[in-house]
């Protein structure tokens, strides 16, 4: 899709974006942080980007470590305006949660996690309520039988259709539940809309699956180009009905679909505004960014000082323009897609979501 094609109007409010995200990666104003506090889980997920295990042999990080770095952005952050999430592996696995989430409250950082459902229940819920926690996302793949193959249990979907249903209920909490589209349950995703809306549900992301981590070995999780193509007609559409606030994932460039199919222009914002701390103490942005992409560890370097002084492959991405984006004329737009559909021993992009939409036209 050549952006000659695009509307008038829609290439200036990209070029005002476009200046927009130019400062943000000046500024890189740090205010969400992600935590991958275990590599155990519940869940053997034919996606997994971590490869998470029951038995991990990476233990999960004592929680003063955590907080110990955390107390080194003392003066670079508001903790009142800066989001701290819980990750995995499955974050509900770790006993001392709410210890660590009345220890973040403490310190005024808002918090929230990132979870398969499958453990979360009322009097687990109830008890992280009471130690602060303020928001919560929650996995739901599709119909049972796509969403237990896609998740490698029998009982992931009643569990996490429940915990949805819990959240929903629960007034004082943000929440949104995120699905994985692929080949299995496209054809589903308006029967789970209806689904979602009749419990109550008010916010929606979905996210189409990209060949890193185990994906990468299950062709059938990624979308065909008609399929791709498909899914934002059927976003734009369900955006348009305001019965569900529905939004696309944060990765890629999208074309004429852009400002119609998420509330923001597309932005990678890991390494701008948005880090994270791996469990064996690696300093990056995302937990999907591994290996080339960490900045540091918690264990030998200052957080501040790694936040304040690297992340430079991020906030400058000259050096994405290279293979297929060297010659594409909306790279000003996109500057090379999510950093974490980029090969991190080569630095070649692994998928482009404009190309896949072009093949469909």
């Amino acid at each position: 899709m050549d952006i000659a094609r695009l509307p008038l109007r829609k290439k200036l409010a990209l070029e005002l974006f476009r200046q927009f995200r130019k400062n943000e990666s000046r500024l890189h104003k740090l205010n969400y942080i992600l935590w991958e506090c275990t590599l155990r889980c519940n869940l053997n997920c034919l996606h997994c980007g971590s490869d998470c295990k029951k038995e991990a042999s990476v233990k999960d990080m004592p929680a003063a470590d955590f907080f110990r770095a955390l107390d080194q952005l003392k003066g670079l952050v508001n903790p009142h305006k800066t989001m701290i999430v819980l990750t995995g592996g499955e974050a509900l696995l770790r006993k001392d949660l709410a210890e660590i989430g009345q220890e973040l409250y403490r310190r005024g950082f808002p918090w929230g996690l990132v979870s398969n459902g499958l453990w979360l229940d009322w009097p687990r819920l109830n008890t992280l309520l009471g130690a602060g926690l303020q928001s919560v996302t929650v996995s739901l793949d599709g119909l049972e039988a796509s969403h237990n193959w896609l998740r490698g249990s029998p009982k992931s979907y009643r569990n996490a259709l429940h915990a949805v249903a819990l959240l929903a209920r629960t007034s004082e909490l943000r929440y949104d539940v995120v699905t994985c589209a692929n080949r299995r349950n496209f054809a589903e995703l308006p029967t789970l809309k209806k689904q979602l809306i009749q419990i109550g549900v008010q916010k929606w992301r979905i996210f189409t699956i990209f060949p890193i981590g185990r994906a990468a070995m299950h062709e059938e999780l990624q979308l065909e180009p008609p399929a791709f193509r498909a899914l934002f007609d059927f976003i734009r559409q369900t955006r348009a009905e305001g019965r569900i606030k529905l939004n696309y994932g944060c990765e890629g460039f999208l074309g004429n679909y852009e400002g119609e199919v998420r509330d923001h222009f597309f932005i990678c914002r890991a390494g701008i505004s948005i880090a994270s701390v791996l469990c064996d103490g690696s300093i990056s942005a995302c937990p999907n960014l591994r290996a080339n992409f960490i900045q540091g560890n918690i264990y030998k370097d200052n957080f501040a000082d790694v936040w304040q002084n690297r992340y430079a492959v991020f906030r400058d991405k000259s050096w994405t323009k290279t293979g297929i984006c060297a010659s594409c004329r909306s790279y000003r737009y996109c500057e090379g897609n999510g950093m974490h559909l980029r090969d991190e021993q080569t630095g070649e992009l692994l998928f482009c979501h404009l190309k896949r939409l072009i093949i469909a036209d």
